[in-house]
């Protein structure tokens, strides 16, 4: 016993300075994610003030926008494992190479999300209102949903190329600018929702729209804030000096980066595509489980921000260690990680199992039975943090290590293999409730948390990828 509390102890508990590091990356993140998801929450409930159609609808709609901000940060992930290496070797034209292909990539991301929303968007609503109900509310739901992506199409490219600058500024530590930025972005986002949802200050009544609106507005702030602030920081953030005098990219750095990133892109794009499926299947027990899932998400977010934070230390202290040839420490802080994230995990989930049957209590707009089953839900998703949090650290530890077609598997795989078709069999075939359904689905992650012990604890995934090229795009001598 005594031996292993103290290879426990050893391994898995860290020294003051880890602990600092850890912090000084994840404290501007967690109060970036608690602020932004804080104001989601205060938007779902004005959004909810107006009723379970209005809700509903613009629940659906940020679906399909969560399809295209997953696909830009797996758009992204490529460029920023590589990024966050070449900053850790010292390579700054490398670095300033992945931040180019950032911005090609997002263009034709862009280009795609504009061609499915604007020509897609009715039909893809639809797929969310298959369950019992009554046809005027889905009809409401459907009209609602399509107003509020109409609108909320204008911010998706001040979106994208917000994230180009944040996430490379991440890759340099530099983790308190794109915070502030995401601050101001979303105060501004809950002071024109409640102007624009509800008519103040003179201002028109527009409802769901005006919800769409303010996000608009707030993502054009976050830009204005992160793109001025790191031009007018260029001395220090060298990568953005003669970042535009041409995007072209270095051939063999550009293959490179789309071979190892192409499987993160794509399993962004399939496993929220898969998450948007889940909500479609549990939704077929009824138009009002989308309502109870909307507030579920929303309340549980506000949660989940501790331990996600943990995604952005693994990929900056993992990815500059790697890209530093510092493999034993890679290791040693992978372990450590984990356990600091489960452990937060713990914590917050007992913290959402107190709270959750008090506050759905403050959507007045919904009926009670929502309520109920929205407490019910979170009180199985407060079971199954410490599981998602484990999941969470596994498959950033291996995405700082290249490894991004294993990633692909462990994700979006899983999502497509085992939770949709288990869904489907417990909703179809066993006809369970949208609790147990849901229960059954979350527990199912236990297999994941299995999966990906093994790959981190092989040690495959560790590689040095600036190595493999210099910062000109060439293989290195």
């Amino acid at each position: 016993m005594g031996a292993g509390l103290k290879w426990a102890r050893r391994s898995l508990i860290g020294d003051r300075a880890f602990y600092r590091a850890v912090m000084a990356i994840i404290v501007p993140v967690i109060i970036q994610n608690s602020i932004s998801n804080f104001v989601n929450f205060l938007d779902n409930l004005m959004v909810g003030a107006l009723g379970d159609a209005q809700m509903s609808g613009v629940s659906i709609a940020n679906q399909l926008v969560f399809i295209f901000n997953l696909a830009i940060f797996g758009g992204l992930a490529g460029p920023g494992i590589f990024g966050a290496q070449f900053y850790g070797a010292g390579d700054i034209q490398g670095l300033r190479n992945t931040f180019r292909i950032k911005i090609l990539e997002s263009l034709a991301l862009l280009a795609a999300a504009f061609v499915a929303f604007l020509g897609f968007g009715r039909p893809l609503i639809s797929l969310f209102l298959q369950g019992d109900g009554d046809p005027a509310l889905a009809e409401e739901m459907l009209r609602n949903g399509h107003d509020y992506l109409m609108v909320i199409l204008l911010g998706l490219p001040a979106f994208a190329l917000t994230q180009c600058y944040a996430g490379t500024l991440r890759e340099t530590g530099e983790t308190r600018v794109p915070m502030a930025a995401s601050v101001a972005a979303v105060l501004t986002n809950a002071v024109f929702n409640y102007l624009l949802i509800f008519g103040k200050l003179g201002l028109p009544r527009l409802e769901v729209v005006g919800a769409a609106a303010a996000t608009v507005i707030s993502r054009y702030v976050e830009l204005v804030i992160v793109l001025v602030y790191t031009h007018r920081h260029a001395d220090r953030f060298v990568f953005i000096q003669g970042a535009y005098r041409t995007l072209r990219v270095p051939g063999p750095l550009m293959k490179k980066v789309l071979k190892m990133g192409a499987p993160l892109l794509l399993n962004e794009v399939l496993w929220s595509v898969g998450m948007s499926a889940l909500t479609a299947v549990y939704s077929l027990c009824g138009l009002t489980v989308v309502s109870a899932l909307s507030i579920t998400f929303t309340i549980s977010n506000l949660f989940n921000s501790v331990y996600m934070s943990m995604g952005t230390a693994v990929s900056v202290m993992v990815g500059q260690a790697l890209g530093a040839g510092k493999f034993d420490k890679a290791k040693g802080d992978v372990w450590r990680l984990i356990a600091f994230s489960v452990a937060m995990a713990v914590a917050m989930g007992l913290l959402l199992a107190a709270f959750s049957p008090l506050i759905p209590r403050a959507y007045g707009g919904v009926t009670e039975d929502v309520r109920q089953m929205a407490t019910r839900l979170l009180i199985v998703t407060s079971c199954a943090m410490p599981l998602y949090a484990f999941a969470h650290c596994t498959y950033f530890t291996l995405r700082s290590g290249g490894k991004t077609v294993i990633t692909f598997l462990f994700d979006s795989g899983y999502t497509w293999a085992l939770s949709v078709p288990l869904a489907l069999l417990m909703v179809k075939a066993l006809h369970a409730d949208i609790i147990v359904t849901y229960a059954v689905v979350e527990a199912a992650n236990l297999i994941k948390c299995v999966v990906g012990y093994f790959f981190v604890r092989s040690g495959k995934w560790m590689q040095n990828l600036t190595q493999l090229h210099n910062g000109s795009g060439f293989p290195s001598p």
